[in-house]
């Protein structure tokens, strides 16, 4: 069974007894206190019922936070025209559910958290993992910190794309950075670095900005120049 983060103004189950499905229930309010100290969980319940603005609030706050686990928002028919993709949502479920149905959604996100489990990337190599926030090259894991983790993740997911430094800070760092572009350049520096002899899978397009570049990675490899034992 499950640990369920449930998040609601009055810090109460938003769904009734979940308890009684054998799901453990952690209940905390909107404040982001008592959001930062919250222990380990599966899968997060937002209440969206009573303060609509509230709530998208702590969505965009998990967001920012960079929390990866399945989020359903729970509804009522009145807020449902101002739920969207914006909410960073996985699934919905509208007040008054039974218990049978709360559960059965509850099992499928999880199902489908467990399905994408951290895999290889086979053009570039590297092993991503969004829960415990690892990444290995080569089998051997990254000393990375989050801001290095999330820059390698992004670029990751999006081999061969150029990224100019603008986009990647505002889509790194998010709309309300308000440092420089060689902010990029110093992280990307850093991960070169701790990439080792791999450094070569982050490649430079001059005037341009970064791209993650698999294909010359493998070229650097293989050269006689670059492996002196060959």
């Amino acid at each position: 069974m499950a640990i369920v983060l449930c998040i609601s103004p009055a810090g109460t189950s938003p769904l009734g007894a979940l308890d009684a499905l054998g799901h453990q229930l952690i209940q905390v309010t909107f404040d982001p206190q008592s959001l930062s100290e919250s222990p380990r969980h599966d899968l997060v319940l937002l209440d969206c019922r009573h303060d609509l603005m509230g709530a998208k609030s702590v969505a965009r706050i998990l967001s920012a936070a960079g929390w990866t686990k399945p989020l359903m928002l729970v509804a009522n028919e009145s807020v449902l025209a101002a739920v969207n993709a914006e909410w960073g949502l996985h699934d919905f479920v509208l007040e008054g559910a039974s218990l049978a149905e709360v559960d059965a959604r509850l099992r499928i996100l999880l199902d489908a958290k467990q399905a994408t489990a951290p895999a290889l990337n086979q053009e570039t190599g590297l092993v991503i993992n969004l829960d415990s926030y690892v990444a290995k090259m080569a089998g051997q894991t990254l000393d990375l910190t989050f801001k290095e983790f999330e820059l390698l993740r992004h670029l990751n997911e999006n081999p061969g794309r150029v990224f100019t430094r603008e986009q990647l800070l505002s889509e790194v760092w998010g709309y309300d950075y308000f440092g420089g572009t060689r902010t990029v350049d110093v992280h990307i520096r850093r991960l070169r670095s701790k990439l080792g002899e791999h450094e070569s899978l982050i490649g430079t397009v001059r005037n341009v900005g970064y791209r993650l570049d698999p294909e010359r990675q493998e070229a650097d490899i293989s050269s006689p120049a670059a492996n002196p034992q060959l």
